[in-house]
């Protein structure tokens, strides 16, 4: 069977098995990617619908384990009976910490996919989607107490404006955030009907794309991503055996800028790309992926929300 024909097999049959909760994106990239050892130490940060945490299960031993994060309750509903799996329901920000905890020093790979699962964006009282009307909640954690309506409901005009520059790139977002402050207190926005009534008035070009970007630099905001993306990328060098990978997916330009400049340079920093500067610090990693990989028209085809994502693979030196 050729490699495209396989490919097509293998999404038909992820999506057919994952189509009641996430179908996960780059799947084979991401398994051949980790390069995996049938006796090794595994971790998904994002397990979601278990979608990736299955195939690398397929890949390992009676020896081998898998540690599987993640702060969203109904994913524990997804853990398959597999002695093998310890499933830890804690945010990835954590990581180190819960390996620990399990006597587990180092691990030979890591996986994060950083996208909202399908079925949290086909729940109408979880807030992440501008199709139904529900709580305006957003967080992946029910447990804290954060929410988007909060953030609308008591952030400054300027943590506004900052929030829907940086994390949805919103044409208007100066505009956004005065008219926001202005007239929350006559048009409360508990709700996602409540909130699309409230920002009307402002909403430019698509409104669907607008509101989609809205959305996003809520979400973004509620979990703190950016913060927690930092904070695991930051305990890769300690977590990883020597010759392990991280292998993570990005859905957006400011995830992936941070991917990259950490797995380049060990911080955070953009480096200008110039032949003449010399790199004085010692690397960490090997980079396995030169440019992101990104989904082939066989998965687009069969799962749009592959489109925006990106996929950088690391080594520990």
């Amino acid at each position: 069977m050729s490699d495209q024909k396989e490919n097509q097999s293998q999404i038909k049959n992820l999506k057919s098995e994952n189509s009641n909760y996430h179908i996960p994106v780059l799947f084979h990239e991401t398994l051949d990617a980790l390069n995996i050892k049938p006796d090794g130490v595994y971790v998904d940060c994002t397990f979601g619908g278990g979608g990736h945490s299955k195939g690398i299960l397929e890949k390992l031993n009676a020896n081998g384990k898998l540690f599987a994060f993640d702060q969203d309750a109904d994913a524990q509903k997804n853990v398959p009976v597999d002695e093998r799996v310890i499933f830890v329901p804690q945010n990835f920000r954590h990581l180190q910490r819960f390996l620990r905890l399990h006597k587990v020093q180092q691990v030979d790979g890591i996986l994060a996919d950083l996208g909202v699962s399908s079925h949290q964006f086909d729940e109408g009282d979880r807030g992440f989607s501008i199709r139904f009307n529900g709580p305006l909640d957003m967080r992946m954690d029910q447990r804290q107490e954060l929410s988007a309506a909060d953030i609308i409901r008591t952030y400054t005009e300027p943590q506004l404006h900052k929030l829907f520059e940086q994390y949805g790139e919103v044409t208007n977002s100066k505009t956004l955030a005065k008219h926001i402050v202005q007239q929350r207190k006559q048009l409360p926005a508990q709700n996602i009907i409540q909130f699309k009534s409230l920002i009307s008035p402002v909403v430019k070009g698509n409104p669907n794309k607008y509101l989609a970007q809205v959305f996003q630099a809520l979400r973004i905001e509620v979990n703190d991503e950016m913060g927690v993306l930092k904070e695991m990328l930051q305990q890769l060098p300690a977590v990883l055996k020597q010759g392990g990978r991280a292998a993570i997916i990005t859905f957006h330009s400011l995830e992936d800028r941070l991917v990259k400049n950490f797995f380049r340079q060990g911080s955070f920093d953009e480096m200008p790309d110039n032949p003449f500067m010399s790199e004085t610090k010692d690397a960490v990693f090997k980079i396995i992926t030169k440019k992101p990989i990104t989904a082939t028209d066989v998965e687009l085809k069969k799962n749009n929300r592959s489109r925006s994502a990106k996929l950088r693979v690391a080594e520990k030196l």
